[in-house]
């Protein structure tokens, strides 16, 4: 039987919100490790407070919003072969620098680690991942320090409302009603609203609770947000 591959998006502030968070990576590999038998994986990591640190000292040396992103790409980088140690022998053994690279390590491995492959204006690495989820023709799983879509940013306001369930048109709106800003913390760029719009991509945001990417990967009911038709 052929393996299905999965796309996922994993948040630089979960590997790495201070220090390296090897409780979640624990847990992260072994429930990843679970479903080798249906799945392949190619996970994009972000670069999270070590990218956002690195991005805002170039901002005051009055560096260009390319120079500051493509530091930004450097730290999600080293976040993926970060992953890449901590997994071992079931992770390919290199950083791959473009997609074709990436399709190809995938026949030779369980999982597939990197980073932002490269430069796009306004975009993070979740725009990598939904690029590679059209290009592998497959779904898309965000994971981030959040549970999923709220009509309002959750910390910084008190009456919000959880969205289990957009469809992309909508999502997409609500996407680029906010202005781009490197190192943004809503749960998917605005230009990555418009990919998985496009191209019609089912995608999932889920928090850093493994139990509900389990629940996604077995086909269950899970506490997070579907963005589709």
């Amino acid at each position: 039987m052929k393996k299905r591959v999965i796309v996922i998006s994993l948040g630089g502030s979960l590997i790495v919100p201070k220090g390296v968070d090897y409780k979640f990576l624990h847990k992260f590999k072994k429930a990843i490790s679970k479903h080798y038998g249906k799945y392949k994986f190619v996970i994009v990591c972000g670069g999270g407070s070590t990218a956002r640190k690195i991005m805002t000292g170039l901002k005051k040396q009055g560096k260009s919003e390319k120079e500051q992103a493509n530091a930004g790409i450097r730290a999600t980088r080293m976040n993926a072969k970060l992953m890449m140690q901590f997994f071992g022998k079931e992770a390919s053994s290199k950083i791959p620098k473009n997609m074709k690279e990436i399709k190809a390590d995938l026949k030779k491995n369980k999982v597939v680690f990197c980073g932002a492959l490269k430069y796009a204006k306004n975009e993070t690495s979740d725009g990598t991942a939904a690029k590679l989820a059209n290009y592998l023709k497959t779904d898309f799983i965000n994971i981030t320090n959040i549970r999923g879509l709220y009509d309002k940013n959750p910390k910084t306001h008190k009456n919000v409302k959880f969205i289990p369930y957009i469809t992309w048109e909508k999502f997409e709106k609500m996407a680029l009603k906010l202005k781009y800003k490197l190192g943004q913390h809503f749960i998917l760029d605005q230009n990555t609203s418009t990919i998985i719009r496009k191209y019609k991509i089912r995608t999932y945001v889920i928090g850093k609770n493994i139990a509900n990417l389990n629940k996604i990967l077995k086909g269950k009911k899970f506490i997070g947000t579907t963005i589709e038709n």
